[in-house]
């Protein structure tokens, strides 16, 4: 039960450096709305690569075929990540990275070795993301 609300509570607490540059964007200016920009990507990006990591240990747990998969949609899902990033374009790279996150989240919802609690618990944290990243499309689009 400790490590549960431990895994709670770090999950919900990684939502907020989300929200921290959404608003350093929609209320700083100059080199300090720079670095809520960039580092909503950047933040983003260690997130998904962060749990493209969980993905490739829950590898380690199965044998065959499916071990093979989740090692090689870890690591398609990184290099996705990357090259998101890389298009050097703030705004399609965090369109990229919510659809990986939606992605890896479609993936993890079909596979039935997972307990119930973290499944509700993902999918809560990966509204949370999605928002934050249609947030900040949605800042790059208005602010033209």
């Amino acid at each position: 039960m400790r490590d549960r609300l431990i895994t709670q509570g770090l999950g919900f607490a990684g939502l907020l450096p989300f929200y921290a540059a959404v608003l350093g964007f929609a209320y700083l200016v100059d080199y300090p709305q720079s670095l809520s920009v960039q580092g909503f990507i950047i933040y983003s990006l260690a997130i998904l690569c962060f749990l493209s990591g969980a993905l490739w240990g829950q590898a380690t747990q199965t044998v065959g075929r499916e071990q093979i998969l989740r090692r090689v949609i870890s690591n398609g899902l990184v290099i996705f990540a990357v090259a998101a990033v890389l298009t050097a374009q703030t705004m399609l790279a965090a369109f990229l990275l919510m659809l990986g996150y939606l992605g890896l989240l479609w993936y993890e919802r079909r596979l039935d070795d997972t307990e119930q609690w973290y499944g509700r618990l993902r999918l809560q944290l990966t509204v949370g993301v999605v928002i934050a990243h249609l947030l900040y499309v949605w800042l790059h689009v208005k602010a033209g």
